[in-house]
């Protein structure tokens, strides 16, 4: 039972709560997306997600104004998480990424300091995401005979990738000591962790990948990694559980739902000129494997070794829409039949993880995709597994950081509504960040392919290799942000960190301009926007007629 002084509030308390239903399932809708990994995001916001949170609830707005009047901060807070919640939900239906920003009035300096580091943060990602790519296109990428680099070099970037997201999950933790008295310890588990994951690699990942890769063997999946040194025999049959099925021995990462290739088609241009000029044969399509399946060095420049082998040579399918997938084979079935009915909750269920975000109909873009460089598909495949990492850490930033858009000024009302003095310093509540958490997740299931879509190839061609370094960078940067206790914008880190990488092509042409100015728009309308909202429903209710 709530105090007399704020139980005359629960409607405040109820509509706040709602806000915060669609507050973080459209934070999940807009943000989750960036990262692509639920299960990790719910990990972050849950075990890393207070620190920001508190920054959130009672680090801007100046609670000394609201001192003896509870019922007045109630207020404030809650129409608060209702512009964020209608702002995120328009933005997102309107493919518009944005940040989520909670506003109700602050402290000197307070949301000045939030905005500089809104600016200064896509900078500082597309730094270290540039410097991540760069040391991955000068070490393996651009190298004679990638491939044969790859193999040597994954299990280290395996143990790097892993050894920084020990690093971060160590130091993130809120009852984590003092950094200074555990240094020493730091230190071990992130080289015992590098070093151990290294191992691994050497050990499973690398015949995995000599028999998916070289041998060219398209039943191998992800879960026979565990054979390791099995698959290095000449006949391992008799030990394959569960193989796959088809005759694709490895994904054409630059190929979109219709098996258009863009990517890469600049070079193509150039190599086909000079080779005129040269009066020498055109190479460009041509198998350029040697026997052992490596590379042929003479051939690097050609960037399409395994896309023209006979494995790779494929029926283009059409993409087909999730309704006609799973709605359209039922149509003509009556409602009593199981089927319709299964095919709807197929539809309705999965909807919002099989929409094409990969395919865009545009010329523009299409031009801005062929002046990516295109690496080795099968270097680009290795980096998937890498990848999974980089996600992993971008999905914990993510909800370690964004988590408090949303559960910040709930927490505020619910705690303030239960003791009936202003109440924003009581610790949050773990089932808070729990919920938030679920909520996130839920968010990005069935409503963030618009935004994978706007932050995808949109921006630049994207690959394996490329979506590695961008998460990885723009982690290392939210990460620190929270561990500073400032609520940056994932989605601005991402951006820039896709843009860092973009660059790297070391062609202004290769960044759709077009898509980042929208981008851009989002986050100056971000701010204006929900603070218009929120503080237009504030004045409202404070100001209406009592009867």
């Amino acid at each position: 039972m709530a105090p007399p002084a704020t139980q005359r509030y629960d409607w405040i308390l109820a509509i706040t709560t709602i806000a915060f239903f669609f507050s973080a399932f459209g934070n999940g809708a807009n943000d989750v997306a960036n990262a692509y990994a639920t299960a990790t995001e719910f990990l972050g916001a849950v075990a890393l997600g207070a620190r920001v949170t508190d920054t959130i609830k009672n680090g801007i707005i100046n609670i000394d104004r609201f001192e003896g009047k509870p019922g007045a901060l109630m207020l404030a807070m809650g129409c608060a998480e209702v512009g964020n919640a209608v702002w995120l939900m328009g933005a997102t239906a309107c493919r518009l990424c944005i940040e989520a920003a909670v506003t109700w009035g602050w402290t000197s300096g307070s949301v000045s300091q939030i905005a500089a580091s809104w600016a200064i943060a896509p900078l500082i990602a597309a730094a270290f995401s540039a410097l991540v790519f760069a040391t991955l296109k000068y070490s393996v990428l651009e190298r004679k005979d990638s491939f044969k680099w790859g193999l040597r070099l994954i299990p280290f970037y395996l143990g790097l990738t892993a050894g920084v997201l020990t690093l971060f999950i160590v130091i993130e933790l809120p009852d984590a000591p003092d950094l200074a008295s555990i240094a020493g310890t730091i230190a071990g588990s992130i080289l015992a962790v590098f070093f151990g994951v290294m191992a691994i690699g050497y050990v499973f990942f690398v015949p995995f990948f000599k028999a998916k890769l070289v041998r060219e063997d398209p039943r191998l999946r992800p879960w026979h990694i565990f054979l390791g040194p099995l698959l290095l025999r000449e006949n391992y049959d008799s030990v394959l559980y569960w193989p796959g099925k088809g005759d694709e021995f490895v994904t054409n990462y630059y190929e979109d739902a219709h098996g258009n290739v863009s990517a890469g088609k600049k070079d193509e241009e150039k190599q086909h000129a000079k080779d005129l000029a040269s009066d020498s044969p055109d190479t460009s399509l041509r198998d350029i494997k040697d026997a052992d399946g490596t590379l042929n060095p003479n051939d690097e420049h050609v960037l399409a070794a395994a896309e023209n082998t006979p494995a790779m040579q494929k029926h283009k399918k059409a993409y087909v829409p999730p309704y006609e997938r799973f709605v359209g084979p039922t149509k003509s079935m009556s409602w009593i039949n199981p089927l319709k009915w299964w095919g709807w909750f197929k539809f309705v269920l999965l909807r919002g993880v099989t929409m094409d975000v990969l395919t865009h109909d545009s010329a523009a873009l299409r031009d801005i995709h062929a002046r990516a460089h295109r690496y080795d598909v099968r270097v680009e495949h290795m980096w998937t597994y890498c990848q999974v990492f980089s996600a992993m850490m971008m999905s914990i930033a993510h909800g370690s950081n964004d988590v408090a858009n949303a559960v910040g000024p709930w927490a505020a009302v619910y705690q303030t509504f239960r003791s009936g003095v202003v109440n924003t310093d009581a610790p949050t509540p773990v089932w808070f960040l729990v919920v938030a958490g679920l909520l996130l997740g839920l968010g990005f299931w069935f409503f963030s392919y618009r935004i994978v879509r706007a932050l995808g190839n949109k921006i630049t061609q994207m690959s394996p290799t490329r979506g590695f370094a961008i998460e990885l960078g723009a982690a290392i940067t939210v990460l620190l942000a929270s561990r500073l206790g400032l609520p940056v914008s994932t989605t601005q880190c991402l951006t820039g960190a896709a843009l860092g990488v973009a660059l790297m092509n070391y062609d202004l042409g290769a960044v759709n301009w077009r898509q980042m100015a929208k981008i851009f728009l989002g986050w100056v309308l971000t701010l204006p926007c929900s603070a218009l909202i929120a503080g237009l429903i504030c004045l409202m209710a404070l100001n209406a007629p009592s009867f």
